[in-house]
């Protein structure tokens, strides 16, 4: 998408010319599913596909909004003496949660905008499409109203949204990959602490393959809440003899010997997960660090299994195109990236490879499913911006 598509489209919408544009990527996390919420390290990285938009004044005390992803999507009207109300069960509820949180810190709109929104991440792919537009509303009314607030300000923002606003359960994964997204580079981020580094992401010869199910995911109304809910409780039962604050903080060893504590075979299955898999994200990391390619990829695909065996997040659409990807030569790793119950995987794949791993996966997955599965490969890119 170009800047001058985005002029075109928003004084189509608007009748007259944006004074700004900007963009805001998705993100794809390597390694460390569902241990944000946990305590647990992720290692995530934004993605050059992500959400644009256009801005200029609406000479009214009201933000007027489109989206250019949502068919027949009509112009939303926010009058800013009414942004403290409640859900509308629309799109722009995640600009509404954004500028209700900046209200918090003491922002002041004085004065309304046009947004025009468009963006080349596929709705619903679990490609992070709720942070990538939290984070846009953030730059555009700091941008805009000069608003003396940090990067990870708006990513806390962003994770409040969600969880007060729009009542999802998530941990801060998300906003901060976007946030603090840099090109060629993946975060290392202790969602404790929030402490993190920035990796460089050096490939060799491979790249890394997002394989969209095209099953949309609504992460709301998924069982997110549920699996959450569960480690809750694990943790409550080991904290009865363990002093920890979260799940993180347990070596495999350690939660092999205090698994009696639970005593439930659902609840030690999610707990082994989040324990297991933030040491694995640790472990993947280190090898990246070394140029272990073939340790990091073997890392990847055994996450892929504790997530459909142990958290039970994947489905036959998620299944079939990590399992038939797993088959293909030049592999090194492959596993579902984001909430789960649809959405997206992940393969590294030797460049020469892609093509062929593309049909090949692709075949299988149409004669298997019914529908075609969509492939991209994955460019690492900044975070949020404005775009000159």
């Amino acid at each position: 998408m170009t800047v001058s598509d985005l002029k075109a489209g928003f004084a189509a919408r608007f009748g007259s010319q944006p004074t700004q544009q900007y963009f805001s990527p998705g993100r794809i996390n390597l390694i460390g599913e569902h241990t944000d919420y946990n305590g647990g390290h992720v290692f995530p990285c934004a993605i050059s596909l992500g959400t644009y938009a256009a801005v200029g004044e609406s000479g009214d005390q009201a933000f007027h909004l489109f989206s250019a992803s949502i068919p027949n999507s009509p112009v939303i009207t926010l009058p800013i003496d009414a942004l403290t109300g409640g859900k509308d069960g629309q799109w722009s509820d995640y600009f509404k949660g954004m500028a209700q949180q900046l209200l918090k810190r003491g922002a002041t709109f004085d004065r309304g905008l046009n947004i025009y929104i468009d963006g080349d991440l596929p709705n619903g792919a679990g490609l992070s499409s709720s942070a990538s537009i939290e984070l846009l509303t953030g730059i555009i009314l700091k941008d805009n109203f000069a608003l003396k607030v940090t990067m990870l300000d708006l990513i806390q923002d962003g994770r409040a949204t969600e969880n007060d606003f729009i009542g999802v359960n998530s941990g801060i994964m998300d906003q901060f990959a976007i946030g603090m997204g840099t090109k060629d580079h993946a975060t290392l981020l202790d969602t404790n602490t929030l402490a993190y580094e920035s990796l460089p992401l050096v490939l060799g010869d491979n790249v890394i393959v997002i394989m969209n199910t095209n099953k949309r995911r609504e992460l709301a109304d998924s069982k997110y809440n549920e699996r959450r809910s569960e480690c809750e409780e694990a943790l409550r039962r080991l904290q009865t003899q363990l002093s920890i604050q979260s799940l993180g903080d347990l070596s495999e060893d350690a939660f092999d010997q205090a698994s009696y504590l639970i005593y439930d075979d659902t609840l030690i299955k999610r707990a082994r997960h989040a324990v297991f898999e933030n040491q694995r994200t640790l472990k993947a990391a280190a090898a990246l660090e070394q140029g272990d390619l073939t340790g990091f990829g073997h890392l990847v695909s055994a996450s892929g299994v504790s997530l459909a065996y142990d958290y039970e997040v994947t489905g036959k659409e998620l299944d079939t195109l990590v399992q038939t990807a797993l088959a293909q030569p030049g592999v090194l790793g492959a596993r579902m990236t984001g909430a789960g119950f649809g959405g997206c995987a992940i393969a590294l794949v030797a460049k020469t490879e892609v093509p062929a791993f593309t049909a090949a996966v692709g075949q299988v997955y149409q004669e298997t499913i019914g529908y075609p599965a969509s492939f991209y490969v994955a460019e690492i890119a900044d975070g949020p911006r404005r775009l000159d």
